[in-house]
């Protein structure tokens, strides 16, 4: 499958080097093709250079945002959530009209430091925003409760016995993320489908706790499984 992704860091490299094993093909959609290909630094989190990684991954395509998302049979949007509607503007309409899209961004927001706290919360969500500036784009909320390692392979937590909640408004396209995510190693027992896009809200705001465990833990490998 042509799989096209927003962002270039370490949730879309995570994502895009497992698509490759598993055999899709693979854009990186970014603003300005040049400067990302030029990247040499590595970053806060411990990612080497862009260079250094595609370089590594070379079958792995750089493009504009409109490029990727033309590409793409399937998107996935792993930009910031500050930049997610930016980003999906210069994608454009045409471009994202009647595909299905993983959302994995959270609306985290560092401008006053570390902890973070929430770009948009309460009585919205940054899927319900993409949801409402893209009505033709089938949204997916996933994978945005966890570190990337996990997403991509989840048996590195309590051999994969962990829980990860998706919503979305279209139940086919659940259907074909959930299958996706099946060849990452989640099993579907532990898919837990919460319903329409409005559970992102939950999802989101789930981070203000997320990163407060990090923080004690010092690890960002765990997870929450739900029991009853």
């Amino acid at each position: 499958m042509n799989i096209g992704i927003f962002g270039t860091g370490g949730v879309a490299r995570a994502i895009a080097a497992k698509l490759v094993s598993l055999g899709h093909n693979v854009t990186l959609g970014t603003r300005n093709v040049e400067e990302t290909k030029s990247r040499s630094k590595g970053d806060a989190m411990g990612n080497v250079s862009f260079q250094e990684w595609i370089g590594k991954n070379a079958s792995v395509k750089v493009a504009t945002y409109a490029d990727a998302a033309a590409f793409g049979e399937l998107l996935v949007n792993a930009t910031s959530g500050m930049g997610s509607l930016s980003a999906l503007t210069s994608a454009g309409e045409k471009n994202l009209s009647g595909k299905v899209m993983i959302d994995i961004s959270n609306p985290l927001d560092f401008s006053k430091g570390f902890p973070p706290s929430l770009s948009v919360s309460n009585t919205d969500s940054i899927g319900e925003q993409i949801q409402r500036a893209f009505p033709s784009l089938k949204v997916v909320k996933a994978l945005n409760t966890l570190s990337n390692p996990l997403m991509v392979n989840p048996s590195l937590v309590n051999n994969g016995d962990h829980s990860l909640p998706i919503c979305g408004n279209d139940a086919d396209a659940k259907k074909k993320v959930i299958a996706l995510l099946n060849t990452f190693g989640w099993k579907a027992e532990n898919i837990l489908d919460m319903g329409d896009i409005t559970n992102a809200r939950g999802t989101e705001a789930y981070l203000l706790l997320w990163v407060r465990m990090f923080g004690i833990l010092q690890t960002p490998m765990f997870q929450f499984k739900i029991v009853r």
